[in-house]
């Protein structure tokens, strides 16, 4: 009789993904948080009284084909923060706190340290965001993917209160504006990258004088999440 393991599919390697994860995992954790890993559902208890009429605002994205790059370089430890990056900074823009955070990793085959790097960047993001990580999956799909390739996606619940959502309406003329510098080209357009560079190891180890570093330095630059920032800007102008 074929068993799970006959089809690709390892356990006992998702199990050693979890024990290694979980570390950084609860390093992310708020007050709100009341459950632990391993749950089918994650619990999260909103604080009521931080808001006024609260309204929840969600996030969805991935990282695109940034990926392809992190797979060349064999460097996956910051590509986490990217997917957190990608979805708390666009809830931050109505003017909500980024409160939990879940993500989703689609692997070829399940090796632990690598899934425990990814986590890793997906905990850093969550620190830098404030927000916990309080769940996520990790599908294991032989056939799908090689078995050094994956997808990764995130999810990501805000909150704030309805009469401090930022919505574009109230823009008017001789209104200040504030430019906040990105720390590179962040995780979009990546696919014309792709294409104007034609990316081998070789190509992306090549050192660029003008920007003081290898290309591979310079397109996995993580991108910037900007909650603290924009947050903080909100609590003294608004």
């Amino acid at each position: 009789m074929s068993s799970y393991r006959d089809a690709g599919v390892d356990i006992e390697a998702g199990y050693e993904a979890v024990r290694l994860m979980k570390d950084h995992v609860r390093r992310t954790y708020r007050p709100e948080v009341i459950s632990d890993i391993g749950g089918f559902g994650a619990l999260f208890q909103l604080d009521l009284s931080k808001y006024e009429d609260p309204v929840l605002v969600s996030g969805t994205d991935g990282v695109g084909t940034k990926l392809r790059i992190a797979f060349i370089m064999n460097k996956v430890d910051t590509i986490g923060i990217d997917c957190v990056a990608m979805c708390v900074n666009d809830i931050v823009c109505s003017g909500a706190e980024p409160l939990f955070f879940l993500d989703y990793i689609a692997v070829g085959k399940n090796q632990p340290a690598v899934i425990a790097d990814i986590v890793k960047g997906v905990a850093d993001g969550c620190v830098q965001a404030g927000c916990a990580l309080i769940g996520g999956e990790t599908a294991e799909m032989p056939g799908f993917y090689n078995n050094r390739e994956f997808e990764i996606a995130g999810f990501a619940v805000g909150a704030v209160s309805r009469s401090k959502i930022i919505n574009g309406k109230d823009v008017k003329a001789g209104d200040k504006l504030i430019g906040l510098a990105s720390s590179g080209l962040h995780s979009n357009g990546y696919s014309l990258v792709r294409k104007v560079f034609n990316p081998s190891f070789e190509r992306m180890n090549e050192f660029v004088t003008a920007l003081n570093c290898t290309l591979a330095e310079e397109l996995l630059r993580p991108t910037r999440i900007y909650v603290k920032t924009v947050l903080g800007l909100i609590e003294k102008f608004n």
